[in-house]
Parts: structure tokens; sequence; C-alpha cells
């Protein structure tokens, strides 16, 4: 009879400990431990038989053959992929229930298969009949896609084996089962042992493996923290599930940039490629509006246009209120000590409250000077000219600071119309000129605010 014992495991870490704390010994983080069961299995006869015949290789004389990625066809996808997918590669997708997870990957499945590419979509949640009828809704579906209903990863393990597919989509990894570990589907010494099967089955077969990963209330993926370092690549599916558009960003990615997003807008047959998302997230701006600034943020090597909104009035109670929906509240709260320092506005008798339209979140500190203008706006009821685009950084003292990549954003406005640039001045001395729009070089927060009261 194989022996049974109970452990605790932290959420975050993966750490194992014989008995529950409050706060995990290895990474500190608190109210992270859960209990599970575990068989007392020989690990060291099964290592030891594993590593039979392994002998370290020189690194001059392994020979490296560069694979070429393997694209989804859809733009977006391969864009925060690095290019395409890589043979062999571990991707996690996570996201909110409803967000459009399942829809993406079959998409992809469907332009995959299109292209003669082999791909097995398995699915512990949904029967056969029910991805059918999603994948009608999706369009026409012309390459052979294979379907398969299991959880038990001993089965699914052996279909691989003898299947062989080029890729292959796991929806999702809290359904799986190992039986050889005991515990519940979805609990922490399941997903963890279930990702670690998939994991040496996608290295040893060469087979591109797309994990979906549901996530918690606090917004990351339900398990071990250590799930995340397991895979090579990890995206996240953001934005309302009520609303039209969805970002995927990437968190993680061994083969490309972390800091790419993909904007998707979903519609009745499923979702569809933003390649312009500066275009879409300014469509429907305010025309004579106090208190809206358009700023520019990078997302990795893509610059994206975001109008910042601003409301501030005067409070009705002795405390006033602050509030912050797209931006780091304690950013804005620090800009807002700023202005009422160096400017002299009486800005602690007011309510304010910033939003970033379209639904992005940002914290790049290079949208400061359109937040400040966009305060400072609504504040003197004044509007700021539609044409103008603002990026620049804030310091304490009030000096407009320099940014990165300066040149892509000010390309990025002359296409989409804009006039005019504010931009630090040690940023409009190194910039090139650009066609159409004008340049506009500022050392402090008042030069920014003199441009309102012109």
């Amino acid at each position: 009879m194989v022996k049974t014992k109970t452990v605790f495991f932290c959420k975050e870490c993966g750490f194992e400990s014989a008995k529950w704390s409050g706060q995990c010994p290895s990474c500190r983080s608190w109210n992270t431990m859960t209990e599970a069961e575990v068989s007392a299995s020989p690990k060291k006869e099964r290592a030891r038989a594993a590593l039979t015949g392994s002998k370290p290789t020189s690194l001059k004389e392994i020979s490296l053959d560069r694979e070429d990625r393997i694209s989804t066809g859809i733009g977006e996808l391969d864009r925060v992929l690095g290019g395409g997918i890589v043979p062999g590669s571990m991707i996690l997708v996570g996201g909110d229930p409803g967000i459009g997870k399942s829809t993406l990957l079959l998409q992809a499945c469907r332009e995959l298969s299109a292209r003669g590419v082999s791909v097995l979509y398995i699915s512990g949640e949904e029967s056969l009949k029910q991805i059918r009828m999603r994948a009608d809704r999706l369009g026409v579906f012309s390459g052979d896609l294979k379907l398969l209903c299991e959880t038990d990863l001993t089965a699914i393990g052996d279909i691989l084996r003898n299947e062989k597919p080029e890729a292959v989509v796991i929806d999702s990894i809290q359904t799986m089962y190992n039986e050889d570990v005991s515990g519940t589907p979805g609990s922490v010494s399941q997903v963890r042992e279930s990702t670690a099967v998939l994991l040496q089955l996608s290295k040893s077969l060469g087979i591109s493996v797309f994990i979906v990963g549901h996530v918690t209330k606090e917004g990351t993926v339900a398990g071990p923290r250590i799930l995340e370092h397991m895979v090579d690549t990890v995206l996240y599916f953001e934005g309302d599930r009520h609303a039209s558009y969805r970002i995927l960003r990437g968190v993680k990615n061994r083969f490309g940039s972390t800091n790419e997003i993909g904007v998707f807008e979903m519609g009745e047959q499923g979702l569809s490629e933003v390649e312009n998302p500066s275009e879409f997230l300014l469509s429907g701006r305010p025309q004579g509006a106090s208190g809206t600034v358009t700023a520019c943020t990078m997302e990795g090597t893509r610059p994206v246009l975001l109008e910042i909104q601003a409301l501030v009035c005067q409070t009705s109670f002795g405390l006033p209120r602050r509030q912050a929906s797209g931006a780091d509240l304690n950013r804005i709260n620090l800009l807002m000590a700023v202005l009422e320092k160096r400017l002299g506005l009486k800005l602690g008798q007011c309510d304010a409250y910033v939003n970033v339209a379209g639904g992005m979140r940002i914290n790049e500190p290079a949208v400061d000077l359109a937040i400040a203008m966009a305060v400072v706006s609504s504040f003197l009821n004044i509007p700021v000219d539609e044409g103008i685009m603002a990026v620049g950084e804030i310091g304490l003292s009030g000096e407009v600071r320099s940014v990165s990549q300066v040149q892509q954003r000010i390309s990025e406005a002359a296409k989409l119309g804009y006039s005019t640039c504010v931009l630090p001045k040690v940023n409009a001395e190194k910039a090139e000129k650009v066609k159409g729009i004008k340049l506009v070089a500022v050392e402090s927060v008042r030069d920014a605010i003199a441009l309102i009261k012109k």
C-alpha cells in the first residue's frame, strides 16, 4: 500500500513544509500555505533510473539549427509571442472567466490547421458539441483540427506520443488530473505535477503547448507561482468582459520582449485584430472639453496614444476625494502636490478624478506631464488645444525630465494628425524633426501649464 502524508504548499513560490504557518518561510507571503496530500513514492529510484546513461556535453559539441517560428495567422498574437510560436515551447494564457481565452486559442487553432499544422485541442471543461458550436460561430474551419475531451494526463500523454501533433491546447490546467498524485483537480499539487508532465512531453516530443489558466481574485494565475516559472511564456488577457476591447499582454517570454501587447476587439464572430490601437483608443474624444490631454506610452516597441481625462471640483466634505482609473493613484497624489507647491494652485480643497480613456492601465512616468496638464485644465476650466500631445516625467521640484524612445512617440503623433508635441527640453534637442508636427520644449511644469492659458 502506498503511504500518503499531508504537507503544506505555498501558492506563491511552491515552498513545501510539514506544518502550516501564517507566513511562508521562503517568499515571506502571508496566508499562502495550503494543505495537500502527497504519496510517498520511491523518488530516488525513479530519479536514478532516469539519469542512467546521462553525461555532460561540451557547449561546442551542441549543434544549433535555427528553427523558424510557426506563425499563428493572428498578427497581434504573433507580436506578443515575439514573432510566432517557437517549436517545443510552453505558453501559459491567463485571464478572467469569459474574457476570451478559449476563443482566441480556438481561432489560433483554426489558422494553424489551415496552414497544414497538426493541432490537437484538449478540453476538460467543454464537450465536443459545445466546442463545435463555438467553432461554427467563429467561422469556417478549413483545416483538420482534432478535438479531445479528457482530463487524465496518463491518457493524454499516450495520445500525444502516438499522434505527435505540432501544437496542443490544454483548456484548462485546473481540470487536468494526474492519478499518481493525490488531491483533487485544481489543487496545488495537481496543478504543479500536471504542468511538470506536460513540460516533459513538450520538450521531449518538440510539441508547442498552450495552457489555459484561470486567475484568482487578485488577478494572478490560480495555483502556485512556480507554475509561471516552469513555462516559457506567460500571457495575460486583460480588459472588461462587458467591453468590446481586449488586451493580450506578455508578462514573461524567453523568446522575445516582455513589454509587447496585442489589442483585440470582441465581436459576434470572435476576436478581431486592432492594428492601430491609438486610433481605436482615441475614438469618441470630446471636442472643446476641459481636462482632457493626449499622452503617449510605449508598450514594448509600439507607441500607443491615450486620452488622459481629469475632473477637478470643489469638495463637499472636509477631506477631498482622489480617485484614479487606469493610473497609479499614489503617482497622481504626488503630481497634485507638486502642482500645489510649485504653481500655488489650491488643489487641497478639491476632489480630483483621473481616468485613462479606453480602459488601458499605465504605470509609465512619461505620462506625468499629460496628467498634470489635464488636472490644471480641469481646475481652470480651460480646454487644451486638441492638436497637442504631451510626454514627459515630472520631478518633485517641478522639472520635466527626459523620456525614452521619444522619436517613435513623435512619429506616432504625427501619423494621427497632431500638430504639436510638448516634450522635455533634453529630448527636443536630440529629436529629429518630423514633417507636420511642431516640437515645443519645456524645462518645468510651469512652462507646460503656460501653454494652457494661451
